[in-house]
């Protein structure tokens, strides 16, 4: 799954997310969920989330779930 869709995350989950600083070059970062961070159902760009680490991206893949 490639993350655009709320439904498809949850809290637990592990993905692999892209962080501001490395959206020029696509450097993915795996971790798992803690917050959803986005409120709208989908989002063309992945939905915002915070890992537990405290890392905050925009999910490019759902590894599990």
């Amino acid at each position: 799954m490639n993350g655009q869709n709320r439904k498809d995350i949850k809290p637990g989950i592990t993905v692999e997310i892209v962080l501001k600083a490395d959206q020029k070059t696509g450097k993915r970062t795996t971790g798992v969920v803690k917050d959803i961070l986005t409120n709208s159902p989908f989002h063309p760009h992945g939905i915002k989330v915070r890992l537990t680490d405290g890392k905050v991206g925009r999910v490019q893949l759902v590894c599990e779930g």
